[in-house]
């Protein structure tokens, strides 16, 4: 695959099985993540990777979250949430690591943690996987920075779900026009 393939033809995989990338997988994913842009060469960002029984715990934490909001939940409710981090056999969490400094602003270290993870997504799909990236109320949920050990400095910018694709998905055509426009100074 080369690179103009890779960046307009990936798409998100939601459908994942199989076994989780090997360690040979992940170092290229890291690799590639370590070429975000990034000023200051401040590397603002770090990664998490569960699989396996840590999954479960992670189902754990996410429920226990859940109860903290809403104790009542019923047992549709909780499976939903033990069984949120099993869509796939291995889970990165991207995390922002910012610090205070003079020329590079907080947002800016964010987006440079982002790109770290879309680098991530990227060389997943480069190398056969399926990935997706998501959100959600968990991703901000104080009981859930804390559980994965966040520090008052970090904040998660997403969790990456990855594994063999359970079928073949096209990419949507982009009509970019829709999203660009010239500029001439008026």
């Amino acid at each position: 695959m080369d690179a103009i393939e890779l960046l307009t033809q990936r798409t998100s995989t939601p459908a994942l099985e199989g076994a989780a990338p090997t360690a040979k997988q992940l170092q290229v994913m890291f690799e590639a993540a370590a070429r975000a842009p990034d000023h200051g060469l401040l590397r603002p960002y770090r990664f998490l990777t569960i699989q396996g029984e840590g999954l479960d715990r992670l189902g754990e934490l996410y429920l226990q979250a859940a109860l903290a909001k809403d104790s009542e939940l019923d047992d549709a409710a909780r499976n939903r949430f033990l069984n949120m981090p099993r869509r796939a056999p291995m889970i990165i969490v991207a995390i922002a690591v910012t610090q205070a400094h003079p020329k590079v602003p907080e947002f800016e270290q964010i987006i440079t943690a982002g790109c770290a993870a879309q680098a991530v997504v990227q060389a997943a799909y480069a190398q056969g996987l399926g990935a997706i990236w998501r959100s959600g109320d968990l991703m901000f949920d104080a009981l859930v920075e804390k559980g994965l050990g966040l520090a008052d400095n970090e904040k998660m910018v997403g969790f990456i779900y990855l594994g063999q694709p359970m079928r073949d998905r096209e990419a949507p055509v982009a009509n970019v026009d829709l999203f660009t426009a010239e500029w001439a100074g008026e």
